[in-house]
């Protein structure tokens, strides 16, 4: 059963840090009677969800930083 939009889920922040001079957050939710967790990558000129859906908290950070490393050239 669908919830009403009365009823929002609002994601909560666990985690939120510096990363190659952008801010990646880890937020979380429950979606189906399980928790995911997303990640947001704030940069100069934007942000953006890197990460819409992932089964744990490691594994929203460890895509977060190859979205980072996709999206930017770093000259690594």
């Amino acid at each position: 059963m669908h919830e009403h939009i009365a009823n929002p889920d609002y994601l909560k922040t666990v985690l939120a840090f510096p990363y190659r001079g952008m801010k990646i957050t880890i937020t979380t939710a429950q979606h189906e009677q399980r928790w995911i967790f997303t990640a947001w990558v704030d940069y100069a000129t934007g942000s953006a969800v890197a990460v819409p859906r992932a089964a744990s908290r490691d594994e929203a950070i460890r895509r977060a930083k190859q979205w980072i490393h996709r999206q930017f050239d770093f000259g690594d």
